[in-house]
């Protein structure tokens, strides 16, 4: 790990603080001001983030120093603009007499930060704020954040204060783990990771001869991130971090969601709850993986879109929704199937805004929200078009290469084959232990599949050579099922849409829009992604979207059930019953969040592959073989390999390898005594444009997966040897 660079690990940090400040809004309406200004700062962070990768990368600069330059002017930059705002405030606020500051001290306090006026009410209004008028505006001065703390922790109940430590909890295990575990995704070893090192190597971001396609076609935002701590620290020390935060983010922005749609303090800390506890969010918050980046930017955009149905957006609400949408489009571009909805949402809400402020609609409102709308996209495609345009140059279309483009999207959109996929992908999401449910429940999808006259294994709505069904209850991070915050979630999604009022009652409209935002949704999804044993990660954009829903909807059984066993209430004739209910919901809802604490708690003690106990423990296993729990076997087979080519002396290899074939070890083994990265080349291309290199130009030869197609590049009179998974290749004496 480079010393020098480590400080800079800070430098987004520091940054995130600083624009915390400065992007505060200046609105007194505004919902939870503080963790609307955290999205701020982080979407701008993130985009400054992959623009930086983007310029450098064209003028060839991948390199430590320029990063740090781009750094330290960026942190100067947020520290100057926090600063400013700083001062603007200070300059701006009213001088008050004496007797009114007292007055002030001896005022009760008031709720904190993530309070909704009672900790089961429905009003929208979330934070602590002394008002002071400048003019025409208002900036609203929420209260310190460790008073916030503090004064929550006060007036919690014992519910809500279980809620918020089991989610502080598991976040900080969660840390522990990243910073512990080596990173071990499957995917990661074979594209997510070696494209990083690849770009480390060459300097810039132009493709390259690789037989896997994943490397060059696979939006890259998340790795973009992972490129600045691999040039920091010069190592993979802690790019488990990168998800890490991730999560954290998308619980920041969940909270605020809720109470966007109206939940008061325990919906927010049941929403967070529900999704911390969730066994994929907890297993990919450890993690390499992509997904978690992408839900995260996709909730930020949906915070900042619902903003959209409150106020008429100003130029920095465009330009920030314009960089969360670019920034979900160049980390994962199934998440845009949420984001577009979202921005429809938004649109409208700007209409009804201009509408309602007339009781017409001017054709300068309407005007205007469509150049909105042009700059939310100009600026979405600024984060993502550049990667676009390579891809567009090297295959000739933006979304890559034709199969890319049949692995994963649907090829049939009939309704049959559409209900049959949405029939296959709730199954997969929803699994439980229970084997006899799993098979009962996939049978009768197969026998709709038949009654419908659609095969269930077509492999136009089936990607690959996967067969239906496959279990997914096991906390395994790539395919673990969701059944308890995904069922809630769909229970929740029906009452939004049939009687929002119930569980919101004062934001009943913006409850129903953001239900069928996230219908539409879900709909999409199963119209356009194909079922797949892993398609679980693929949802959890979807599942972080639809969770504040479930947040309320939990809350108003609460509240309904608190109110029914009010002290002096008398019963009605009628009411009995449901009165003799309702506690029983109160007992089911306990009942139901405990499991998930426990689904929770078990994802980060057993889950796979990095967990706290057990075989494979981050405490007890060593580097190496952390990173080979997934195929143990081959541990010892590349390392072997990797050491035939060292003694070699060899720089340039060759690398014989198949599209789903583990690429990144080689570059941690392969290095040479002062860190270097060796000279990788591929012998095998699957870009038409660049072609793969001669075997015989080579120092060495490196094979994984096939001895036979191996063998086949091995110039004659070279030494090969191949044991089960690896072997290698060198010129003879």
């Amino acid at each position: 790990m480079s010393a020098a660079g480590f400080p800079l690990v800070l430098a987004p940090v520091a940054a995130i603080v600083a624009l915390t400040v400065a992007l505060r809004p200046r609105v007194v309406d505004s919902v939870a001001p503080r963790r609307l200004a955290v999205v701020r700062a982080a979407v701008a962070t993130g985009a400054f983030a992959v623009l930086t990768v983007e310029v450098l990368g064209a003028l060839g600069l991948l390199r430590l120093s320029p990063f740090a330059v781009a750094w330290l002017l960026f942190v100067a930059g947020s520290v100057a603009a926090a600063g400013w705002r700083l001062r603007r405030d200070r300059a701006h606020r009213p001088d008050r007499p004496a007797e009114a500051v007292a007055a002030d001290q001896n005022r009760p306090a008031a709720p904190p930060a993530l309070v909704a006026a009672g900790s089961g009410g429905s009003v929208v209004t979330t934070r602590t704020t002394e008002v002071r008028t400048t003019g025409s505006e208002t900036d609203p001065q929420p209260a310190g954040w460790w008073a916030s703390v503090t004064d929550f922790w006060r007036t919690a109940g014992r519910g809500e204060r279980l809620l918020a430590g089991t989610v502080g909890a598991l976040v900080l295990v969660e840390l522990l783990i990243a910073l512990l575990a080596a990173p071990n995704n499957f995917d990661s070893q074979t594209y997510h990771l070696p494209k990083v090192e690849r770009w480390v190597a060459q300097g810039d971001l132009t493709f390259w001869a690789t037989a896997i396609h994943r490397q060059v076609t696979i939006p890259p935002g998340a790795e973009y991130l992972l490129l600045h701590l691999r040039l920091f620290v010069d190592s993979d020390a802690l790019y488990n971090l990168v998800q890490w935060a991730a999560g954290l983010g998308a619980l920041l922005a969940v909270t605020r969601l809720t109470a966007q749609l109206g939940g008061g303090r325990r919906a927010q800390l049941l929403t967070a709850f529900v999704l911390a506890t969730t066994p994929m969010v907890a297993l990919q918050a450890t993690s390499t993986q992509t997904d978690l980046v992408c839900a995260a930017w996709v909730v930020c955009a949906a915070t900042l879109a619902l903003d959209g149905l409150r106020r008429r957006a100003g130029l920095g609400e465009l330009l920030a929704l314009g960089a969360a949408t670019g920034l979900v489009a160049i980390t994962k571009t199934s998440g845009l199937i949420a984001v577009g909805p979202l921005l429809v949402l938004w649109g409208l809400g700007q209409l009804r805004l201009a509408y309602l402020g007339s009781r017409r609609l001017p054709i300068g409102a309407l005007l205007g929200t469509v150049g909105a709308s042009v700059l939310i996209l100009v600026v979405a495609a600024g984060v993502t078009g550049p990667f676009m345009g390579r891809v567009y140059a090297e295959f000739g279309h933006p979304l890559g290469p034709d199969r890319l483009r049949k692995s994963v999207p649907m090829e049939r959109h009939d309704p049959p084959s559409v209900l049959v996929n949405a029939l296959r992908i709730g199954h997969t999401a929803l699994d439980t232990p229970l084997a006899p449910l799993r098979q009962v429940t996939a049978a009768a999808i197969v026998g709709v599949a038949g009654l419908v006259g659609v095969d269930p294994q077509d492999r136009d709505i089936t990607f690959g050579r996967e067969e239906f069904p496959e279990p997914s209850w096991y906390p395994d991070e790539d395919r673990v099922a969701f059944p308890l915050a995904g069922g809630m979630a769909l229970l929740a999604l029906v009452a939004a849409l049939r009687r929002p009022a119930r569980i919101s009652p004062g934001a009943a409209g913006a409850v129903r829009a953001y239900g069928v935002v996230v219908l539409v949704a879900v709909l999409l999804h199963t119209a356009m992604i194909k079922w797949q044993p892993w398609g679980n990660r693929l949802l959890l954009y979807a599942l972080a979207v639809a969770v504040p829903l479930a947040g309320i909807w939990l809350d108003a059984l609460l509240r309904r059930s608190a109110s029914t066993r009010t002290p002096g209430t008398a019963s009605t004739p009628g009411t009995a019953g449901r009165a003799g209910r309702r506690p029983v919901a109160t007992r089911l809802v306990a009942a139901v969040l405990a499991t998930c604490a426990l689904a929770g708690v078990l994802a980060v003690s057993y889950g796979f592959p990095r967990r706290l106990v057990g075989s494979g423990s981050v405490f007890t296993t060593a580097d190496w073989e952390l990173r080979f729990l997934r195929r143990p076997q081959w541990a010892e087979e590349y390392r072997w390999a990797a050491e035939a080519v060292r003694a070699a002396e060899a720089r340039r290899i060759g690398l014989s390898q198949r599209n789903d074939d583990w690429e990144y070890p080689w570059w941690l083994l392969l290095r040479d005594d002062a860190g270097r990265p060796p000279e990788l080349v591929a012998l095998q291309s699957v870009l038409d444009d660049r072609p793969a290199a001669d075997p015989t130009s080579v120092d060495a030869i490196l094979c994984v997966g096939s001895r036979d197609r191996c063998a086949e590049l091995v110039p004659q009179g070279w030494q090969f040897e191949f044991r089960s998974h690896v072997g290698y290749a060198l010129p003879g004496d």
